[in-house]
């Protein structure tokens, strides 16, 4: 089941369009990463998400329903441009946001001592916002966003201002959130952190939506014919590519923990990864082997930079 539904959903900030066209579905459950440039339309996609911006056409659904300030009870939303209040105290600040939203207050407590408690910033309760440090408020307004158990959470730049140690917790409030069922969205330029939580993604370039899938696939469907190798002892490169198995074989720097000679191979057109590893076992033993998928860094670059210009509609009317 879909827990948001767009469809043809377009903005515009004047004669400048800043979505157009855009049309995607996330499951409900699911962990989706929104990626795009600085500009791209991501944060105008998700305020109309959470009714803050009005859309000019198109259809936005959250549980089934069209989006409306009843639905923006249901989710949670971080913006990138953080709001607190700084004379308020901490738990003060949780306690107002998640009662604004629709909570409970004997539940919205419980919820937020679990938090505090997660974040180890129990003793910081009664401290007032303006006295703790940037990546602590930074926890702060990420407890205020998810006290209330929306059933949809939108982090935007949720990792900006944090060091390893704060999004290894970010990180692991996330599992904790996918494993009670939350769906989230998590739009960010941390790259690895959304290759390693998410199940999909949906990259905007110019207000345009430009792939909406699973990352295996997308992983899948732009690898190459390259593979990685590393082996215990150096092999001889004539005999393999005397095989005609290859196109090509170059030495490469070996991963630091991993020990032995290292190759990338691109494999000639009627080979498959099984006719590789025959020809190389014959002359010693194989440590590791793979197909040599790309990161998403890798796609993201290539999705943006790669690609022709985006040709803008002449005119607002042909929407």
């Amino acid at each position: 089941m879909d827990i948001l539904q767009i469809n043809g959903l377009y903005k515009y900030y004047g004669d400048k369009a800043a979505l157009q066209d855009v049309s995607f579905s996330v499951e409900e459950g699911s962990i989706c990463g929104i990626l795009g440039p600085n500009g791209a339309g991501k944060t105008t996609l998700l305020r109309i998400i959470n009714s803050i911006l009005a859309k000019d056409n198109g259809d936005v659904r959250v549980m089934g329903r069209p989006v409306s300030t009843e639905t923006s009870r249901h989710l949670g939303y971080m913006p990138e441009e953080r709001g607190l209040y700084d004379k308020m105290r901490v738990e003060d600040q949780i306690m107002y946001f998640g009662q604004l939203k629709g909570g409970d207050k004997h539940r919205i407590r419980k919820v937020m001592n679990e938090y505090l408690e997660l974040f180890n910033m129990t003793d910081d309760r009664k401290r007032r916002i303006k006295e703790l440090s940037k990546g602590n408020q930074q926890k702060v307004q990420i407890i205020s966003t998810i006290v209330h158990e929306p059933e949809l959470v939108i982090f935007d730049e949720p990792f900006s201002g944090f060091d390893p140690i704060n999004g290894a917790l970010l990180q692991n409030l996330i599992s904790r959130l996918h494993d009670k069922g939350t769906t989230l969205l998590l739009s960010s330029h941390n790259m690895p952190a959304i290759e390693d939580m998410c199940s999909d993604i949906a990259l905007i370039n110019h207000g345009h939506l430009l792939v909406k899938d699973s990352i295996v696939n997308i992983k899948d469907s732009n690898k190459d014919q390259s593979l990685l190798l590393t082996t215990r002892e150096p092999i001889d490169i004539d005999i393999l590519k005397d095989s005609g198995k290859i196109e090509s074989i170059e030495p490469i720097r070996s991963a630091g923990w991993r020990k032995g000679s290292a190759y990338r191979i691109m494999k000639a057109d009627n080979a498959v990864n099984q006719d590789i590893l025959d020809a190389v076992a014959i002359q010693g033993d194989i440590i590791h082997f793979e197909e040599a998928l790309p990161s998403l860094s890798d796609i993201f670059i290539k999705y943006t930079t790669d690609q022709n210009p985006i040709a803008e509609p002449s005119a607002k009317e042909n929407v």
